[in-house]
């Protein structure tokens, strides 16, 4: 008789585990349905440029915080001798040796020199705005330089027409994985510029001491670690002579996670941007093309 007592409490005990179970269960759930999602933290779209550079223009990208950089860039002469100097090969070359480091996140500062007009220059680059999916459509870095032209005194009336400046705001958006665009505005300025005597005996410029231009860059990668590079320059101040020629160019790119090696052909010779903008005579529409590289190698600390 006790037997047949205990079986019905066993199975209602059972049955209240069960219950009470399904309880937890489901107030679990109804928890973590009424619970606020997590927040999610969108990250900076990566990569847009692998380089600094992107042929004779700076890029929007900014390396990490302690990153130290040492650059290499070498400019052939043009390829308008023919095969008298192989094709510009063994005519005189412009090269600029510079070292750069990002002291802190965003902010990357350096220095480099330039053979032509033995050019010393201190640079600063500060990324603005990053490109966030969602949140930011594009990128922008603020670029800068101060050039000392280190001639001796003689091509100078006073000291101050030695220096001359480059500001440039840089626009870009990584379109797909593989493509990247980039617009750039800048202002160029230099202290001493061409000049003549007029009838009256008055010193008058041939050309302003500022200059508008404006750099359109792109970026196609075909394999991991090659891509394609294309590149435009438009003057946009009109001089009273000696306006510039735009500069076209374009170029094969190799990436590691250290190094960035570009090769291409175009048509501005000197190195500092400033100098391209305002003084270059190279017209790509009769034979003013010369080949160039670019070589970058980076160490974190």
């Amino acid at each position: 008789m006790e037997h047949t007592i205990n079986i019905p409490h066993r199975g209602r005990g059972r049955r209240l585990v069960l219950a009470a179970v399904a309880l937890l269960a489901a107030g679990t759930l109804l928890a973590q349905e009424d619970a606020p999602p997590a927040a999610t933290t969108v990250k900076p779209v990566k990569n847009t440029f692998e380089s600094i550079y992107v042929i004779d223009n700076q890029t929007v990208m900014v390396p990490a915080k302690g990153t130290f950089e040492m650059d290499i860039q070498h400019r052939f002469g043009t390829v308008n001798n023919g095969s008298e100097d192989v094709w510009g090969i063994f005519a005189p070359s412009n090269i600029r040796l510079a070292v750069a480091y990002a002291p802190v996140n965003r902010l990357f500062v350096g220095a480099g020199l330039t053979k032509e007009k033995i050019e010393l220059d201190l640079n600063t680059k500060y990324a603005l705005l990053l490109q966030k999916p969602g949140l930011m459509p594009v990128s922008v870095t603020y670029f800068g330089n101060a050039t000392v032209d280190l001639r001796n005194k003689e091509n100078f009336r006073e000291d101050v027409h030695r220096l001359s400046f480059f500001n440039q705001l840089l626009i870009a958006r990584k379109i797909t994985k593989d493509l990247s665009l980039q617009v750039a505005p800048s202002v160029s300025w230099f202290n001493n510029v061409e000049a003549y005597v007029t009838s009256k005996g008055e010193i008058e410029s041939k050309m302003n001491n500022a200059h508008v231009a404006i750099a359109f860059s792109g970026r196609y990668k075909f394999t991991e670690k090659t891509a394609l590079l294309v590149n435009y320059d438009q003057p946009l101040t009109e001089h009273l002579t000696n306006n510039p020629h735009p500069n076209i160019s374009f170029g094969l790119e190799f990436n590691t996670s250290a190094h960035a090696f570009q090769i291409f052909a175009g048509n501005y010779y000197s190195i500092g941007q400033q100098r391209n903008n305002m003084f270059n005579q190279n017209d790509y529409r009769h034979s003013g093309f010369l080949v160039g590289f670019n070589i970058t190698r980076l160490w974190s600390f």
